[in-house]
């Protein structure tokens, strides 16, 4: 079992902007490679989408007031894998490498993609950051956060008049 690094803050927001400024770049370089004829700009972000980012299959789950985040990322180096974590969302982040080794061989057929690994996460109510652990065994990465208290989490009443 492997611990994770994993980043504490107020927002996943500059992770976030971070992979779409990158998914952006690459669908505008697909708009330059259409002759900048206008077309779907949707169907360029997507597909760009797709290059760029590997999105893990993902549970959330709640039990005995905490959440556990189970995301598949099989292949995928511990040291090259990043969690950031906010009171309301979670960020799973990692640069995964591909390569094909020996060049003696010839490779028929190959799924495995370099490239990004990228999933948010939006918790239904606040976790506690200070006890939230990170860990990647067999290929799958468990993040428990435990759950605020109703008690001690910050509540806005508003008096509509």
């Amino acid at each position: 079992m492997s611990s994770v690094q994993m980043t504490r803050s107020d927002s996943i927001l500059d992770v976030v902007d971070e992979m779409q400024h990158r998914i952006a770049a690459r669908a505008y370089d697909m708009f330059k490679s259409h002759g900048i004829a206008w077309g779907d700009a949707w169907e360029d972000w997507f597909a760009a989408e797709r290059e760029v980012i590997r999105k893990p299959a993902v549970e959330l789950s709640e039990e005995d007031g905490s959440y556990t985040v189970l995301a598949s990322l099989a292949g995928v180096d511990p040291k090259r894998l990043h969690v950031s974590i906010a009171p309301q969302d979670l960020a799973i982040t990692a640069e995964d490498a591909h390569t094909h080794i020996a060049k003696a061989r010839q490779v028929h057929e190959c799924d495995f993609r370099a490239g990004s690994v990228f999933r948010s996460i939006h918790f239904p109510r606040p976790v506690d950051l200070n006890r939230a652990t990170a860990e990647l065994h067999d290929g799958m990465l468990t993040v428990k956060a435990p759950i605020v208290p109703e008690a001690a989490s910050k509540r806005l009443d508003v008096n509509v008049a």
